[in-house]
């Protein structure tokens, strides 16, 4: 019997069925060491010697695969054919040769592209070593990645408060979307007019055409700059005559596309469906894993991390047949289209995305997927099939129109298209092409040159000229690509970190960068700029895939960029902060120092007149503040709305009187500080203020509901036990009762104020009957999703001390930061409790008899450590 490892149980589970009882498959769920979060896990000075440590579960799994080995034949390293993959079966290798229980048993790597059992059998029969060139380049990525990230993370955090991190790839990104913020602040916009000319044919048939010369002069876009050099113009083509003078059909063909990459299909699935770049990733892994279709599990598409874009001969052939069967014969190119990737090291060669078998149509296939998952691979099944169909045929038609008023002449176009032949697009249209609506897809009538045209009416529109957009993740993710930045595979792993480090927003799809998020950039380009360019990060990455090519040497590469990035992080050590204020206010002025409408200078206190603005950094961040502190104590929130005069805007983040208290007769106040909106009422140090609750919004804050949180702690009513008085109140870890030093929690922040004493005594019977020795029990499911599909047993989202996080059995994942808990579904949460170590999909786990505790509120004493480990995310 052979030991195959692969990374995820649910691949486990499907490859074990097709290699038979002389296999046992077991899984390493992902890497399965990592480098340590602290200083010297990546030593410089000892040629880049590198600490690995492996975690409690990692632990466990290892030493089951180790076991497996003692009493195997051999030993099948069959984890995913990339350089991710490489590094885990040389992980894994390593580990159980540290074990030695390998002894002079026979190690085999395989890779298969397609989880099905064609795919699986055939790479078994050709198996290889580790690819060490491969497995190098993991080594340097990872090393340059801990580097960066434990080298100039503390930087920012001594010279930038409240800046969390730095990456190489990380700050890159971040700089994209910072950047175009700051085109669009600086943009100004420029006033032009366009002017049609409704017309009709001879035959009665209506067009338009559109002006493009005047009086000799070709006209561009931003010719026509005021509304005196239309009214002329229209004025002039409302007198004059019209005449074809020429018409041109010129037929043109329109070739499909390759079959999807990783970064196409996630630009692909975003404009279609809005899937984020994780959640395609998310949805491809499920298929490429295995669906269950009706007692017959297999992969439904190939490998979805990949550069390349050219499809193995037999599944060429295999979409040509169905082509024919689908389609018909005149849709059938008479050779087979080939494709080459545009990178220049396409992801080791892999095949494009594709279906695992092309007569799987979506329809077949529907019912054994999720909505997401049939949306996902209809898309990946059309746009393979689409690519080995005949081009498009289409006729465009250009018809040149001369108008003349007495010496006045001007000239107009009309363009339009005809599609002759569907050919691909029968299949695919690539979803930028789903909305087009200009003049070059209009269908014209016959237009015939010479003949006089008749006008019905001129039109002239007024336009500006607006700023760019800002990145939607589809659109960053192309820009990432063009530039070289980061591979395809990292993408999503990126755009996540710098949610998840506060450093963007996404709004409606749009990448807005958070104030935070702009200070880091503006820092790292005034001060580490060489380490944030395009064109350096691209030539590292460059330099990356020679390594994984055999070209270079990881250990020179490194050499080269640590001589370098060393010196520079020791010249920016001895910068003073005020250096870097003084820097960063004229970098980012458009943001700190927003123009005022009253005209005065932005740069002046609005409060005390005198003093000026000027960027603050505090424990928590960045903020504007008076240079005349603490005599003026004006500060205002980066980036917060503004009126014309300087103030914060009254209503949304400023101060908004609410009313008096009608037993003090004091004044409350809505306020925005530092940490957000509060309540306060009176002033100095004797002020009662009350932060908004969760979900509570500035603009929801009446007089009512603010004296309901000032008056907090509420007394519910004596214990019929105790006699001793039971208190709801909001704390810090939510709403909740307290008796006698007991606390409970409560569902929501409405039940603080509306608790009776029946409830409010069973609520603290029932944490009292849970026992002692954790924290206001169980919290209560803010959502139910059902029962766990492999395994059974209810999967529950929670919220606790350290935040919302999904339950199942004793297994409890903390959900990404910035996740709405509701918007959870059930495939994100099995996903979070396989990666906590969850049985999600290799073997049958024992049914969860009631939901636990969160761990971190159990042992606070873990959480610190944590805590204290927490510079991890500093590494990207």
């Amino acid at each position: 019997m052979d030991v195959v490892v692969v990374e995820s149980p649910a691949k486990a589970k499907t490859i074990n069925k097709y290699l038979g009882r002389n296999y046992k498959v077991l899984a390493s769920y992902g890497h399965v060491r990592d480098l340590p979060p602290k200083d010297g896990s990546v030593r410089p000075d000892e040629d880049f010697a590198m600490s690995w440590a492996v975690d409690g579960a990692s632990s466990k799994r290892l030493a089951e695969i180790a076991n497996a080995v003692k009493s195997a034949d051999g030993l099948i390293l069959a984890t995913d054919p990339d350089r991710e993959g490489e590094a885990i079966s040389w992980h894994v290798l390593e580990v159980l040769r540290s074990k030695r229980v390998l002894k002079d048993k026979p190690v085999h790597r395989v890779v298969f592209n397609a989880i099905t059992r064609q795919s699986v059998l055939e790479a078994m029969d050709k198996p290889r070593e580790i690819d060490m060139p491969l497995v190098d380049a993991y080594l340097a990525r990872r090393a340059l990645d801990y580097l960066v990230g434990f080298t100039l993370s503390p930087v920012l955090w001594r010279k930038l408060p409240g800046a969390r991190s730095a990456g190489r790839v990380q700050s890159v990104a971040l700089r994209l979307v910072s950047d175009r913020e700051l085109e669009i602040e600086r943009f100004v916009r420029e006033e032009y007019w366009t002017i049609a000319a409704h017309l009709t044919t001879p035959r009665s048939d209506a067009f338009e055409a559109r002006l493009t010369a005047f009086e000799g002069k070709r006209l561009q876009k931003l010719d026509i700059k005021n509304e005196a050099q239309a009214s002329d113009i229209k004025s002039m083509l409302e007198g004059a005559t019209f005449k074809a003078t020429s018409v041109e059909a010129k037929p043109t063909k329109r070739n499909p596309g390759p079959p999807f990459t990783t970064s196409t299909l996630q630009q692909a699935a975003s404009s279609r469906y809005g899937f984020s770049a994780s959640r395609t990733m998310q949805i491809a892994q499920r298929l490429y894993e295995g669906v269950d279709l009706g007692g017959e599990t297999a992969g439904l598409i190939t490998y979805m991390r990949t550069d390349g874009v050219q499809m193995a001969p037999e599944a060429i052939s295999a979409a040509r047949a169905r082509i024919g069967k689908e389609f018909g014969d005149r849709y059938l190119p008479e050779k087979p289209r080939f494709y080459s990737a545009k990178a220049k090291n396409a992801q080791e060669a892999h095949e494009a995305i594709r279906p695992t078998d092309f007569n799987r149509t979506p329809q077949s296939v529907r019912n054994h997927l999720d909505p997401d998952q049939a949306k996902l691979y209809d898309l990946i099944w059309k746009r393979a099939i689409a690519s080995q169909m005949q081009a498009a045929e289409i006729e465009r038609t250009t018809v040149d129109i001369d108008a003349k008023n007495g010496s006045r002449i001007a000239q107009l176009r009309a363009t339009g298209s005809v599609t002759r032949f569907d050919g691909f697009l029968a299949a695919y249209i690539d979803p930028k092409d789903d909305d087009q609506d200009d003049e070059d897809n209009r269908r014209l009538p016959e237009i015939r040159a010479d003949e006089a045209l008749a006008r019905d009416k001129v039109v002239a529109e007024q336009h500006s000229t607006e700023p760019p957009p800002r990145y939607s993740e589809a659109s960053l993710i192309k820009k990432m690509e063009e530039l070289g930045i980061g591979r395809p595979s990292t993408y999503a792993a990126t755009l996540k970190t710098l949610e998840d480090r506060e450093y963007i927003v996404i709004d409606k799809r749009k990448l807005v960068p958070h104030s935070k998020g702009r200070i880091v950039t503006a820092f790292l380009e005034n001060f580490f700029e060489r380490y944030v360019e395009y064109d350096f990060t691209a030539s590292l990455e460059e330099k990356l895939d020679e390594i994984s090519d055999g070209k270079l040497e990881w250990k020179d590469v490194l050499r080269d960029f640590w001589r370098e990035f060393s010196q520079a992080v020791d010249d920016i050590k001895e910068l003073r902060v005020s250096d870097v204020l003084s820097s960063l206010n004229e970098e980012l002025a458009p943001l700190i120092f927003p123009t005022r409408e009253d005209g005065s200078d932005p740069r002046i206190c609005p409060r005390c007149g005198t003093g000026n603005l000027s960027l603050k950094l505090g424990k928590y961040g960045a903020f504007v503040g008076c240079s005349n502190y603490p005599e003026c104590g004006f500060t205002r929130q980066l980036g917060e709305p503004v009126a014309g005069n300087g103030e914060p805007v009254s209503g949304d983040s400023g101060d908004r009187v609410l009313g008096k208290d009608p037993y003090t007769s004091e004044e409350i106040v809505l306020k925005s500080g530092r940490f957000g909106p509060y309540i306060q009422r009176g002033e100095g140090k004797e002020a009662k203020r009350s932060s908004l609750p969760k979900g509570w919004t500035p603009d929801s804050i009446d007089h009512e509901k603010a004296i309901a949180l000032l008056a907090l702690p509420r007394d519910v009513g004596q214990h019929p036990e105790t006699g001793k008085m039971i208190s709801a109140g909001l704390g810090r870890y939510g709403p909740f009762l307290l008796h006698d030093g007991v606390y409970a929690n409560l569902d929501s922040i409405e039940d603080v104020f509306s608790v009776g004493i029946n409830r409010a005594v069973s609520v603290l019977a029932e944490k009292l009957a849970k026992g002692p020795g954790r924290r206001g029990g169980t919290p209560a499911a803010l959502k139910e999703l059902g029962e766990h599909p492999d395994n059974g047993g209810p999967v529950t989202v929670r919220d606790g001390r350290y935040g919302a996080y999904v339950n199942w059995g004793k297994i409890n994942a903390t959900l990404p930061k910035g996740k709405d808990p509701q918007s959870v579904t059930m495939e994100e949460a099995v996903a979070l409790i396989t990666a906590k170590g969850g049985a999600g999909g290799g073997k049958k786990a024992a049914k969860p008899k009631a939901a636990a505790k969160p761990k971190a509120a159990a042992k606070p004493k873990k959480a610190a450590a944590k805590k204290k480990a927490a510079p991890k995310k500093a590494a990207e």
